[in-house]
């Protein structure tokens, strides 16, 4: 039976505004990490006391590393993964979308490249489209009251092809979202099956890849592989026999008969 492999990091995006941040170095590498701090809001300062994270671009040895993870610190060394806490991915910015590409340490160039692709495919207008859905959210709730029923709601909407599409240019957001909440929208059971044709899950089909991105339930019936439910949604939740469909996507995944 295939299994995905452990994850190398945790992808966390931090909250560095007003935050103390230790920078040590001098130079190009340490201009750069100025850069990204001050970028995310943070407020650079030489006193390890008083920083919770810190940056140190310039030759060091574990035993100072040492010291600053004595002193609570978070470490990232440049060109030292060995002795990083944490490592500061590719960045593609349509704040407040931030897309983040890492590579563990492992390659630089090889997280740029992929960081170029894909800031090709994002449109400028992402962050604007962020924004609206942010201001809209509260009366999103209001005529959406169930958690099941508004993600179907934005699913329905950002999926590939539709009104806010987010990998096409949109415009007037909000005029969007509004006519989409003036339409009905019943919280009705809706039910898919897959009959799996293989364990590996890249024999998956785009549409029941979708599928179960959007599950609420998943329902696998007999000796379904852990690659392949690892490619449904975190939350979903998770029964080993059917039953009757309950509120939201309901996704019953099998082997063939």
């Amino acid at each position: 039976m295939a299994f995905l492999p452990p994850m190398d990091q945790l992808p966390v995006f931090l909250n560095l505004k007003g935050m103390s941040v230790l920078l040590v170095g001098e130079g190009e590498a340490a201009e750069a990490k100025r850069r990204l701090i001050e970028a995310a809001g943070g407020c650079i300062t030489d006193d390890p006391n008083a920083a919770r994270i810190a940056f140190i671009a310039e030759e060091t040895s574990p035993a100072e590393v040492a010291v600053l993870h004595a002193q609570g610190l978070l470490v990232n060394v440049v060109d030292r993964p060995d002795l990083c806490d944490f490592t500061v991915p590719a960045i593609i910015d349509r704040s407040p979308v931030l897309v983040a590409v890492g590579t563990g340490g492992a390659s630089a160039t090889l997280a740029k490249a992929l960081r170029e692709r894909l800031e090709a495919l994002l449109p400028a207008t992402l962050g604007d489209l962020a924004r609206s859905i942010r201001a809209t959210r509260e009366r999103v709730t209001e005529a959406r009251p169930t958690a099941s029923g508004r993600r179907r709601f934005w699913d329905r909407l950002l999926a590939p092809g539709a009104a806010l599409d987010p990998l096409h240019e949109v415009t007037d957001a909000a005029a969007r979202i509004d006519a989409a909440l003036a339409r009905s929208d019943v919280d009705a059971a809706e039910c898919h099956e897959i009959v799996l044709v293989s364990d590996d899950p890249d024999d998956l089909t785009l549409r029941q890849l979708r599928l179960l991105s959007r599950a609420d339930t998943i329902m696998h019936v007999g000796d379904v592989p852990a690659a392949v439910l690892d490619r449904a949604r975190r939350d979903a939740v998770r029964l080993t026999e059917a039953d009757a469909p309950r509120p939201g996507l309901t996704l019953i995944l099998r082997r063939p008969s």
